[in-house]
């Protein structure tokens, strides 16, 4: 068993021995927790017939511990300077590829079927660079990929609008689409104190499961998240302000948006805060004909 890379120590060693320093832009920050790493592994529930993708694979950390846990892991790092130091501490293990590009510019889907064939079993498990964290889960889960979730670290408010509920201060568009596609849930917080260098937020890790279907069935479903998304545009708003506001010629079809909110047995003085995923799937179905 090689030590593990996670460790404050031989983290130190590691970026001394290449001289590497940590870039704002990136968001590169180091986990230096072993237990913290094997519980994110753990929350995967991976086996040796299992593949993991990983997204900044930083040193290596979380890449250590899935090669241990999986049978092919594939790693996604945009910074050119990590290359040479990942071949380093993952030379140990055979089932780890690391591909040097931006995972939002990336195919993954061809990536998937190229490295990973004849895999069955295949989990996304990150510690996501925060500033760019919404679009990456999104576009995984938009691309259709053949995955069973993702398990990922985050920003703790982040993942707090992910599994927010109607009728909180967190629950948002944001909330929907990822409860749209997945079943999601909390796994555990994470302090900053375990990080290296410290972010100024509180993390927590979260895993969400890709349901078989869509939690509702709409029409369109770009339709349907333009919807959502104008329904939260400006939170002090009735639903119907918002609807006219932001959907295109909103304003000269107050009378339709209107008819629609009555259709889908909506009142138009409700907050979007306030509605269900099922809610604003009807409300779509029935406004889509208006917009078309």
């Amino acid at each position: 068993m090689h030590k593990d890379i996670a460790t404050p120590n031989r983290t130190k060693e590691i970026l001394k021995k290449y001289g590497f320093s940590f870039k704002k832009s990136l968001g590169q920050n180091f986990l230096i927790d072993p237990n913290i790493l094997r519980k994110i592994t753990d929350a995967a529930n991976l086996t040796q017939e299992s593949g993991a993708i990983e997204i900044g694979p930083g040193i290596g950390a979380l890449t250590e511990q899935l090669a241990r846990a999986c049978k092919k892991v594939v790693a996604f790092e945009i910074d050119q300077r990590l290359l040479p130091i990942l071949n380093e501490t993952l030379a140990p293990y055979s089932n780890v590829d690391i591909i040097h590009s931006d995972v939002l510019k990336a195919n993954v889907k061809e990536i998937i079927h190229e490295r990973m064939a004849g895999i069955e079993d295949i989990m996304v498990v990150a510690n996501l660079p925060y500033y760019v964290t919404t679009p990456i889960i999104m576009k995984l889960l938009t691309d259709n990929l053949p995955i069973r979730g993702l398990v990922v670290m985050l920003q703790k408010e982040v993942a707090d609008r992910m599994t927010a509920r109607p009728g909180t201060k967190d629950y948002g568009s944001l909330s929907i689409a990822v409860q749209y596609y997945t079943d999601v849930e909390i796994v555990m917080n994470v302090p900053k104190t375990v990080f290296v260098p410290q972010p100024n937020v509180d993390s927590a890790v979260i895993r969400l499961t890709r349901r078989s279907t869509p939690r509702a069935v709409v029409k369109d479903e770009s339709f349907f998240f333009q919807v959502t998304k104008a329904s939260f545009a400006q939170r002090r708003k009735t639903i119907f302000n918002n609807l006219s506001s932001q959907l295109p010629s909103g304003k000269e079809k107050k009378e339709a948006i209107l008819a629609a909110l009555e259709q889908a047995n909506i009142d138009p003085k409700r907050r979007g805060e306030t509605l269900t995923i099922e809610e604003f799937a009807r409300l779509s179905d029935q406004l889509y004909p208006y917009f078309q």
